[in-house]
């Protein structure tokens, strides 16, 4: 019997996650995909990083392909809630709108693929309530369509992420005005943060440390929306981007 040589690979498995398991379905929020304080991400030579970037960003904290198997989670968790009734989804210009463009095509997926249809309509609203990496405090719509035209439907709001909560708790202040029929919040990420209100979206993508996060569309006044990974941004970066007062 011919010789056979074995090797034995050790594969090292880095995991930032920790599932929150909370009941599902209409009434209940989401606790998302919890990643620890002390986690210190992935190297970024192990990624595709632009240059101009590269002196800037800390660590990659959340790669892409984990960002879009997680959209596709929150999809049929959506998909389940509404069932057949028709939804309105509200896009938080600027930042939400590469999670709100990817949780769209996973909708649009399922409606082609499942039983279970949901008719789904687009609105976008454009808010700001930071300069540099602090938040005001207050929001100041700058664009958007009439929200008026949200009377009697069911609105999905989606946002990029949730801060102290401060700017979305106003948000659903003013949707309230115009008496949609229901209002729930998508949110990819939550920011686990001692300023927090206390306010929880009813579907969560990741639950993430108290640190300034950028990358898949959020930005750093309004750099690094070309970030294909969430990464965390560094004291370099923080000054080469800051506003000059």
């Amino acid at each position: 019997m011919a010789d056979r040589s074995y090797m034995s690979i050790e594969l090292v498995c880095l995991q930032p996650l920790k599932s929150v398991h909370t009941p599902v379905g209409p009434g209940y929020i989401q606790a998302g995909e919890l990643i620890a304080d002390d986690y210190q991400g992935y190297p970024l030579d192990m990624f595709c990083i632009p240059k101009h970037y590269e002196q800037d960003l800390q660590h990659v904290l959340i790669p892409s392909g984990l960002i879009d198997d997680r959209i596709e989670r929150l999809a049929r968790d959506i998909m389940r809630d509404f069932s057949h009734e028709a939804i309105v989804g509200l896009c938080v210009l600027k930042g939400g709108y590469k999670f709100f463009t990817d949780l769209l095509d996973k909708l649009k997926a399922l409606n082609r693929n499942s039983e279970v249809s949901v008719p789904m309509a687009v609105d976008f609203i454009r808010l700001k309530s930071y300069r540099n990496d602090i938040s005001t405090g207050n929001i100041e719509v700058i664009g958007g369509d009439n929200l008026a035209n949200l009377e009697g439907k069911n609105v999905l709001v989606v946002e990029d992420i949730i801060d102290t909560g401060g700017t979305m708790t106003q948000l659903l202040a003013l949707l309230k005005e115009v008496k949609p029929k229901s209002v729930r919040v998508a949110s990819l990420l939550v920011k686990r943060t001692s300023r927090s209100v206390g306010y929880r979206p009813d579907y969560v993508g990741f639950e993430v440390p108290d640190k300034f996060v950028v990358g898949y569309a959020l930005d750093f006044n309004e750099y690094f929306r070309d970030l294909s990974h969430i990464c965390v941004i560094n004291d370099n970066g923080i000054s080469k981007y800051s506003v000059k007062r």
